[in-house]
């Protein structure tokens, strides 16, 4: 028997399954989807089988035999082991990559060298007398003893020999458990034991007062007082039994109620859930744009169908595009499925979400929700997938590989013939489209659940105050809505697209903006550690107190960001509870969890935060949102722009009255004619749609034309110039006329991390050659020019052309 197996060494040429012998005790056990320890070159490997056949066409000889099975059970079915190879080929990335994001990073393989001793007798005195009882031990230890020359000697004398250990990087979570026998035993030995022995009686007595066959030793040790000491006595007499048990790591449930099951779905839901059931009934794959209107029911839609699909015993993968979304959309699965629901984010800890996959994959939870990641949630019987807010960018990966969770989950739908649902207020343009096309199916929900009209939007021009003498951040229509809203005890949203307190530092005697030295862009000013950050590299410095380039001491803060609105909140009401949400004040574990919860029950009157306060929150007592900066997006040098702004202000503007209280909105902007503030105020999708195509089909841009950047960065300047030429030469010459490419040019951020970036953009709309030349000039890159110090990256439809 052979088993094909793909190894853990993303390089190109490896890039393929390679041929190893199964040993005959091992047959009955092996099948695609496990993990294996293989022999590869001097060293060992871990790897993923692939497939199993019966011979090699390869020398008999020359295969080597698997060293070692990791699993028991394969940690990858054979849908997963497909998908991976339409993932790999479709983003134009290794095979490997495609299989290791399937998996938690707790389940990669962590590699170590280790010395064994083969033969003790052999060693010197004084290498015996450091090993001590040990055979094995690592190779950093005998490096920081300064042993390794040592190592060398034994090695080439075959005394020891050296090897590679592969472990995952994180282990199952094993607690000590006390196995008590019956009460008349425990009797017995409290009868024998020692008079003297006065800890051992409390102990036994703390036993038969609290009977039960199986205790937890930490528990038994808090609560008797005694010390482990103690209750190692009564194992070692035999009067207990201890054993390890495997036990799963408690997530932080949130605390957050969910809002209830409604007597009756509104007309509108009806159909939509009727739709989407007639279709699971059925085993028919179709993929729905659920476009209902902010505070509209869509998350009840999601519910109830996925109820009708664990009635017919399948499961749900619900997808929601920001950690800050998770809290609150799992407290609401959890209040209506309980136990049944798994929770896969960034935001857990690696053992955390291990667990979490562990408990999908042995099939104890039927629904995942999580963000991008749990669309590989290995289920094996889906009956349902779902994206909220599906137009979010987020759902793109920006690493190898560089997928969209909606394809992925398109393709899941399809192996399963389920359904597919992808809700917005403000679907993606690609995806109305495809709507409007007949691609996809489309379902609208035009009116709020509960009736409740759409809040009433002011758009502020913030010219004009400037021209009345109000240099504030806040407009006065927005400081008199605060101020009202506080007096009547009602909460209140502000959203400023930005964090840190000023946008940039600037010298006013002669106009130089401190910018970071790794990169083409200008530092960040945070108040809190008086210092100025990246947001690319990471790169930090204390704040000047004069001028890098004239000495000048005239050196000021501009822009605006969250800490500087903060302080101004202060300002124009000191009385004001604030939390502050930003990637500033939610680096922490179980940040977004506390600081949600808090406002949730009354503890903060404003909540001001970026984007991630924007969508899905639903709160009843907010009745006033206002927007700092509308053009912070707007005119980005992006295609998207537009399209970006529209969605933020509309799904911003949702989160106002929702529930019985009405609600309020204020926009300031900069530019309160450009069509996507203006119909942002009413929610009028359709007519952004139809100017915003209007512009893409003049312009040439998605989803008229599917788009794919190539960017070349070297560390010089003229060779990344130079290796942009040479790649868009070669795809220009290898396909059709009808694909435009443009470029290359430098990248938007020119320079990043002391790596100059230059890119070329790709336009068709149909390429059947594409993929073939893309690896054909990945093949180039990976085998001649990367030896240069060239990086190169492909991404398809990519979500920004920076």
């Amino acid at each position: 028997m052979i088993a094909e197996v793909i190894v853990d060494v993303a390089a190109y040429p490896i890039d393929r399954p390679f041929d190893y012998v199964v040993p005959i005790d091992w047959e009955h056990v092996m099948e695609p989807g496990l993990r294996v320890k293989v022999p590869f070159g001097p060293r060992k490997v871990a790897g993923y089988v692939t497939g199993i056949k019966g011979e090699s066409q390869l020398d008999q000889n020359k295969i080597k035999p698997l060293a070692e099975i990791i699993d028991l059970e394969p940690v990858l079915s054979a849908e997963l082991l497909a998908l991976s190879k339409w993932l790999a080929t479709e983003t134009i990335a290794y095979e490997i990559d495609a299989l290791q994001v399937m998996l938690p990073a707790a389940m990669r393989a962590k590699y170590e060298k280790i010395m064994t001793v083969i033969k003790p007798d052999e060693l010197d005195e004084s290498f015996r007398a450091f090993l001590g009882n040990r055979k094995q031990i690592t190779l950093k230890a005998l490096q920081d003893a300064n042993l390794l020359n040592e190592v060398k000697k034994y090695n080439k004398l075959g005394i020891v020999e050296i090897d590679t250990a592969i472990k995952q990087k994180t282990k199952m979570k094993k607690v000590r458990m006390i196995h008590v026998p019956d009460t008349r035993q425990l009797e017995m030995a409290l009868e024998e034991v020692h008079p003297n022995a006065k800890k051992q009686q409390e102990l036994l007595r703390w036993l038969l007062q609290h009977p039960t066959e199986t205790i937890e030793a930490s528990k038994i040790l808090d609560e008797s007082g005694v010390t482990a000491t103690v209750l190692k006595s009564l194992v070692d007499k035999e009067i207990v039994e201890q054993s390890q048990v495997e036990v799963y790591r408690e997530l932080e449930t949130p605390k957050m109620q969910d809002s209830g099951k409604p007597e009756q779905l509104t007309d509108e839901q009806q159909v939509a859930l009727s739709a989407i059931e007639q279709s699971s009934d059925n085993n028919i794959q179709e993929t729905f744009l659920l476009h209902g209107i902010t505070g509209s029911g869509k998350t009840e839609v999601y519910l109830q169908a996925i109820d009708h699909v664990l009635k017919q015993g399948k499961e749900a993968i619900v997808l929601v595009p920001e950690i800050a979304l998770t809290p609150q959309m799992t407290a609401r699965f959890k209040g209506r499925f309980g136990e049944l629901v798994a929770v896969l984010h960034s935001g857990l800890s690696a053992g955390e979400k291990y667990d979490e996959w562990r408990r999908i994959h042995r099939g104890e939870v039927k629904v995942a929700i999580g963000a991008r990641s749990a669309v590989f949630a290995p289920f094996t019987n889906l009956g349902l997938l779902i994206l909220d807010e599906e137009h979010e960018t987020t759902y793109k990966q920006e690493e190898s590989p560089r997928y969209h969770a909606r394809d992925v989950a398109i393709w899941r739908a399809e192996y399963y013939q389920c359904p597919v649902i992808l809700g917005s207020a403000t679907p993606s343009l690609e995806s109305y489209a495809r709507a409007s096309k007949g691609v996809y199916s489309l379902l609208t929900l035009s009116k709020r659940a509960k009736n409740q009209s759409l809040p009433s939007v002011e758009v502020v021009d913030m010219r004009e105050e400037l021209k009345v003498g109000n240099r504030s951040m806040f407009s006065v229509a927005l400081a008199e809505g605060i101020r009202e809203r506080l007096a009547r005890k009602e909460q209140i949203v502000l959203l400023l697209n930005k964090r840190g307190f000023s946008s940039f530092v600037l010298c006013r005697d002669c106009g130089t903006v401190v910018e970071c030295p790794n990169c083409d862009i200008s530092l960040t000013y945070h108040r809190a550690s008086e210092s100025l950050k990246c947001h690319y590299c990471g790169h930090e410095e204390r704040v000047p107190s004069e001028c890098p380039e004239c000495t000048s001491e005239h050196i000021r803060f501009f822009g605006t960001g969250t800490q500087k609105a903060q302080e101004e909140l202060y300002k124009l009401v000191p009385e004001a509870r604030v939390i502050r949400m930003d990637i500033d004040t939610t680096n922490t574990k179980g940040a977004h969890e506390r600081l949600l919860y808090d406002f949730g029950e009354g503890k903060a009157d404003i909540l001001l935060g970026t984007q991630m306060i924007a969508k899905g929150l639903d709160f009843p007592r907010i009745t006033l949102v206002g927007v700092l900066a509308a053009d912070t997006s707007l005119h980005l040098a992006d295609f998207r722009a537009a399209e970006k702004t529209f969605q933020l202000l509309t799904q911003v503007s949702g989160r106002a009255g929702r529930d019985q209280l009405p609600g309020e909105v204020v926009i300031q902007t900069y530019d309160p004619e450009h069509y996507a503030i203006e119909l942002s105020k009413t929610q009028d999708f359709v007519p952004f749609y139809e100017m915003e195509m209007d512009r893409r089909r003049q312009l040439g841009y998605p989803p008229y034309y599917y788009v794919t950047v190539v960017q070349f960065s070297h560390e010089d300047v003229l060779k990344a110039a130079d290796y942009a030429h040479k790649g868009t030469e070669f795809m220009a010459e290898r396909l059709s006329q009808g694909t435009v490419i443009i470029g290359p040019t430098a990248a938007a951020i020119s320079r990043l991390n002391n790596r100059y970036r230059y890119q070329c953009l790709i336009k068709y709309k149909r390429e059947p050659a594409l993929i073939p030349v893309l690896q054909q000039l990945l093949k180039h890159y990976k085998t001649s020019w990367a030896k240069d110090g060239l990086v190169m990256s492909i991404n398809r439809e990519p979500t920004s052309i920076f």
